[in-house]
C-alpha cells in the first residue's frame, strides 16, 4: 500500500490499539477496488478522527502518608477535591480497640494494623475510578500490603520534623483520638519511603495550596519512580 499506509498503521496503532485492524481492513478494501483517491482521503479521515479522539486517563490511586501531625488529612482532602477523586480517610477505619489504645497513648502493633490495612486495601479496590487515601503507612511492609491490593498505587510522603509534628498534634488535643504521647513512637516506627518507586516527598511545612499543586503536578506526570 505504500508509505502512507504504513504511517497510518503506526499512528493508529499508538492511538487506537486493537481497533486499528478493523480500520485498516476497510482502507485496504477501498484501495483494492481501485479508488486510490478515495483511499488517500480515507487515510486522512482516519488520522483526523484518531488524533481528535478523547481518551480516558488511567485512574489515579494515591496515598498521602506520614507520621501524625504531618497534615495527611488536610492534603488528602485538598488533593481529592482538586483531582475529582473520592477520599478515603484512613483514621475512620481503625477498630474501636485500636482507637482506644491510641487515646490512652499506647502504640499500635503490627497485629493491631493487620485488619486495618486489609480494610484499606479493600476500600481502594472498591474505587475503580481512583481514590486518595490518607494513611500513616509508616513501614515498608504496610506500604507493600497496600500496593499488593492496588497495583500502581503511589505515595505522597509528607516529611516533617519531630518538634513540628509534636506541636501540631498537641494543638488538636480534644478533637482527635490520637495522643500526643505517641509522636515519638511514630518517628521510631517510620521507615522512610524515599527511594521506593512511586513516591513523592514533600515538605509538610509548606502551605496547603502549594502542597496540593505539587502533588497534582506529580500525579499528572504519571511518573512511577
Amino acid at each position: 500500500m505504500g508509505v502512507g499506509f504504513d504511517l497510518v498503521r503506526i499512528a493508529l496503532s499508538k492511538l487506537m490499539g486493537n481497533a486499528t485492524g478493523t480500520i485498516l481492513d476497510q482502507v485496504a478494501e477501498v484501495a483494492t477496488d481501485g479508488a486510490a483517491s478515495r483511499a488517500d482521503a480515507f487515510f486522512m479521515d482516519c488520522l483526523d478522527s484518531a488524533t481528535n479522539m478523547s481518551f480516558q486517563a488511567s485512574p489515579a490511586f494515591v496515598v498521602v502518608m506520614g507520621v501524625a501531625g504531618c497534615g495527611k488529612s488536610s492534603l488528602g482532602s485538598a488533593l481529592a477535591q482538586a483531582e475529582g477523586l473520592p477520599l478515603i480517610e484512613g483514621d475512620d477505619h481503625h477498630s474501636p480497640a485500636s482507637r482506644e489504645k491510641m487515646r490512652q497513648g499506647i502504640a499500635l502493633t503490627d497485629a493491631d494494623r493487620e485488619g486495618w490495612l486489609t480494610t484499606l486495601g479493600q476500600l481502594l479496590q472498591a474505587k475503580p475510578q481512583g481514590a486518595v487515601l490518607t494513611c500513616s503507612a509508616l513501614k515498608k511492609v504496610y506500604r507493600d500490603r497496600l500496593r499488593n491490593a492496588c497495583p500502581g498505587l503511589r505515595f505522597v510522603f509528607l516529611e516533617i520534623d519531630r518538634a513540628s509534628a509534636g506541636q501540631r498534634v498537641a494543638a488538636r488535643a480534644g478533637t482527635h483520638f490520637f495522643s500526643s504521647a505517641l509522636v515519638d513512637s511514630q518517628f521510631a516506627t517510620l521507615e522512610s519511603p524515599v527511594g521506593e518507586a512511586g513516591v513523592l516527598r514533600l515538605d509538610a511545612l509548606l502551605d496547603l495550596p502549594t502542597l496540593q499543586q505539587q502533588a497534582s503536578a506529580w500525579l499528572a506526570t504519571k511518573e512511577t519512580a
